[in-house]
């Protein structure tokens, strides 16, 4: 039996059951398509069907709201009516959705010393009261943090992560659970696939039938505000202030500090970009492009030698990323 109230609620409980099945389904975009399905219910009760004035009236813009919020609030419905009118299911058609301008953002260089710093923070935390969240924060703090620092996979992806999809025999994990819902796989380094061996030897002391790699007390994967809470404590009790620093940053670092390895060795730069681009989850390889321009030491090489052409072959970092 569904929990939804407008005439079309059969038809929602189809678009969840599909999305859960395929994997790509989470609690915000339910709690949205849920005040959509109130919406329709209070301001058509006589309607038994999905109508376009319905789509249009809760898609449109509010006052109250940034083109941000809104899109927000309304893409789970766009890709509702796409998912019904793929089965010819409605004639309605899909809203344009507000896109929000895009805001190049710079991400923190870190310094040798403020990653030591940081690291030898998550290897301090202390133990309070012998309780099992605490024994948890110990034990996986140091570990999820270096993972994102050395594999370069998005903190998403790193929360999501099963037991099953950690080859820890081949250091080999399976992203399922990605941004674009792109699975693919990371070949560790060998030192982190050993800490990883040694993580898990420990965690099975104190959670022996888990079922997310990192997994909270209550047997649930972890929380973003988790991970930004963990990171930005840890960051500022290390270096002594947070600045505009977030675990995201990890993901930076990786792809930049790849990029510049290959300064030395021009003739390899295009199939290490490919390796790059595909381990860290890249749909397109502009994506991984778009590191360039914030690496000074090829970019500079690069526009000595492209320019003007370096700036068609380097395009602003797509959506995706």
């Amino acid at each position: 039996m569904n929990t939804f109230n407008s005439g079309f609620a059969g038809l929602i409980d189809k678009f969840i059951w599909y999305r859960n099945a395929s994997g790509c389904w989470n609690t915000t975009s339910e709690g949205n398509l849920r005040y959509f399905d109130n919406y329709c219910a209070k301001n058509y009760k006589d309607s038994t069907t999905l109508t376009q004035s319905m789509v249009d009236g809760w898609c449109s813009k509010r006052e109250t709201e940034t083109s941000c919020s809104c899109y927000a609030r309304t893409y789970v419905v766009k890709s509702f009516i796409i998912f019904l009118r793929d089965r010819g299911l409605t004639d309605v058609r899909a809203p344009e959705v507000i896109h929000t301008k895009n805001v190049k953002y710079i991400p923190h260089a870190f310094t040798s010393m403020e990653l030591h710093n940081f690291f030898k923070a998550c290897d301090s935390i202390d133990l309070k009261y012998n309780r099992l969240q605490s024994k948890l924060r110990k034990l996986q703090c140091p570990v999820f943090f270096r993972l994102l620092y050395s594999s370069g996979i998005r903190t998403t992806e790193a929360r999501f992560l099963r037991v099953q999809d950690v080859d820890l025999g081949h250091g080999v994990l399976d992203i399922r659970k990605s941004k674009g819902y792109d699975q693919h796989y990371v070949a560790l380094h060998e030192t982190m696939t050993e800490l990883l061996q040694r993580y898990e030897s420990a965690i099975q002391k104190i959670q022996a039938n888990r079922t997310y790699f990192f997994e909270t007390s209550k047997g649930t994967h972890f929380s973003r505000d988790w991970v930004e809470d963990n990171f930005t404590a840890l960051w500022k009790s290390a270096n002594g202030t947070t600045g505009n620093v977030v675990a995201y940053d990890l993901r930076h670092n990786y792809a930049t500090e790849n990029i510049n390895s290959w300064e030395n060795d021009p003739f390899a730069a295009s199939e290490n970009l490919h390796f790059l681009s595909k381990s860290m989850g890249h749909r397109w390889i502009q994506s991984t492009l778009y590191y360039y321009s914030i690496v000074p030491a090829l970019a500079d090489k690069l526009s000595r030698k492209t320019e003007p052409g370096l700036n068609k072959i380097i395009p602003e970092v797509w959506d995706e990323e």
